[in-house]
């Protein structure tokens, strides 16, 4: 075997990305394929940051980058998942042509569910700009009933790529507005904060559908989370818009005296829902443009990165988040960090 058929070293296929040759990267992604599995793990992870700071370099390279999903290594197919959220994120038209391989991962019920979540995360993002790429009726299914899964952290992943389902056609989950008001009640605040934030979505558009989730809304005004409480006073307000007949009772000033310093995503979603229920359409909190898609759009990330801690890191084997200044060993999977 000659220099030039060997596995090019792992850091080797960002500088091939640099070169703009596009034949020479599919051969070294076909010598990577048949390296060892640590090194094919390492080429993947070694073009990560390039995925999220240039994701155009990858034009035409999904198809290729998706056998890996299928690899026999599972942290392979686990690193390939993240590469497409990071991909998908970064640039979801370049994910496109991986449609199909991330969602036959996400339905594999043999699949080490952090590589379906992962798979799950991706096409969220491809489904947030590209709605009808990810609108298989299978799909969504699998994004619902994945929420079953025990492990929070997958059904985190879940419940956002569902969020992201609705907000780039709200349509697709108008339907399933019950099944997912019943699952409000999750244990992980960013499950109940992306469930609600799909079901929100759902009423910008459709808000005849908002009387479905109503009671599971208004259970949500005394949740510990000021964003999950924002977010359902957003979905009361808007369920006012089809439904104008009495409400009960609300104390909206308990709603926002539980902390002692109310974010405004949650001032803000108060004020638009007392509105709603004085029907003063010109308030301030109607002109601030809240009970929109791109409202929701615009603000989602920011509140993702509030509610969860900036200090902390992910397993690189099983994408367990792990506190800073945690043990030595992954808790879950018992891999070193």
């Amino acid at each position: 075997m000659t220099d030039s058929d060997q596995p090019p070293p792992p850091d080797r296929l960002p500088a091939l990305l640099d070169d703009e040759d596009h034949n020479k990267v599919l051969a070294g992604l076909e010598r990577i394929d048949a390296a060892d599995a640590e090194a094919r793990k390492r080429a993947l992870r070694a073009v990560r940051t390039d995925a999220e700071e240039r994701p155009g370099a990858f034009d035409g390279l999904a198809a290729p980058l998706a056998t890996f999903l299928i690899d026999d290594d599972r942290a392979v197919r686990l690193t390939c998942a993240k590469l497409f959220v990071a991909l998908a994120a970064s640039d979801p038209s370049v994910a496109l042509a991986a449609i199909d391989p991330l969602a036959e991962r996400l339905a594999d019920d043999e699949e080490f569910y952090y590589v379906r979540a992962r798979c799950a995360e991706a096409l969220g993002y491809v489904a947030l700009e590209f709605p009808a790429a990810v609108s298989d009726p299978e799909i969504l299914a699998d994004l619902r009933i994945g929420l079953s899964f025990d492990d929070p952290a997958v059904k985190t992943k879940l419940a956002k790529a569902l969020a992201c389902v609705a907000l780039g056609d709200s349509s697709r989950l108008r339907h399933r507005v019950p099944s997912l008001a019943k699952q409000l009640d999750d244990d992980t605040e960013l499950v109940r904060y992306h469930l609600c934030t799909a079901l929100v979505a759902v009423g910008c558009e459709h808000p005849e559908r908002m009387s479905e989730a109503a009671s599971d809304l208004r259970e949500r005004l005394d949740d510990e989370s000021p964003y999950v409480r924002g977010r359902a006073a957003e979905g009361l307000a808007l369920s006012r818009r089809s439904d104008a007949s009495s409400e009960p009772s609300l104390d909206l000033g308990r709603v926002v005296s539980e902390d002692d310093d109310p974010p405004a995503f949650l001032t803000d979603r108060v004020r638009f829902l007392r509105a709603s229920l004085a029907d003063d359409e010109e308030s301030e909190g109607t002109r601030t443009g809240l009970g929109t898609v791109e409202s929701i759009r615009d603000g989602l990330d920011d509140v993702v990165e509030a509610i969860t801690s900036p200090d902390g890191a992910e397993c690189q084997h099983c994408g367990l988040d792990l506190p800073e200044g945690g043990p030595p060993m992954c808790p879950r999977c018992g891999a070193p960090h």
